[in-house]
């Protein structure tokens, strides 16, 4: 199995992309070509089984935009396992509300672009979790 972009998740992600809420719409207008601090970032990248609503893969950074179902438990234990699970693959996540986005879209890219001056390092057992997926 591919540990990013998958092949099993490839219609799910042109769905995700074709259907943008408003908050991932105005984001991704500011982020794509490169716009905010001359870093590339993808929409909708699917990093091993999961799908992340922003990708920087030279800050090694995802930025996930949260709406109402997200103020659920099993929503916020998902949440909790898919950050676990990025962590240890040595991908640092952000996460922001859909109204944080909508009502202080700079305030919010000020944030992303602390974190993209930020020093990367991935932990150590990032080895291990990529070649566990690689088995699969």
């Amino acid at each position: 199995m591919r540990f990013y972009n998958s092949r099993n998740l490839v219609i799910r992600r042109r769905g995700l992309r074709r259907e943008l809420t408003t908050a991932e719409a105005a984001l991704w207008k500011r982020l794509q070509r490169s716009a905010l601090a001359n870093t590339k970032f993808r929409r909708q990248h699917g990093v091993g089984p999961y799908v992340v609503d922003f990708f920087c893969a030279a800050a090694r950074l995802a930025i996930e935009l949260d709406g109402s179902a997200h103020d659920y438990a099993s929503a916020q234990e998902h949440d909790r396992a898919r950050d676990a699970y990025l962590l240890r693959a040595g991908i640092r996540v952000l996460r922001f509300e859909n109204r944080d986005v909508l009502t202080n879209l700079d305030g919010v890219l000020a944030e992303i672009a602390r974190h993209l001056r930020a020093p990367t390092t991935p932990p150590a057992s990032q080895a291990p979790l990529l070649r566990q997926e690689g088995r699969k």
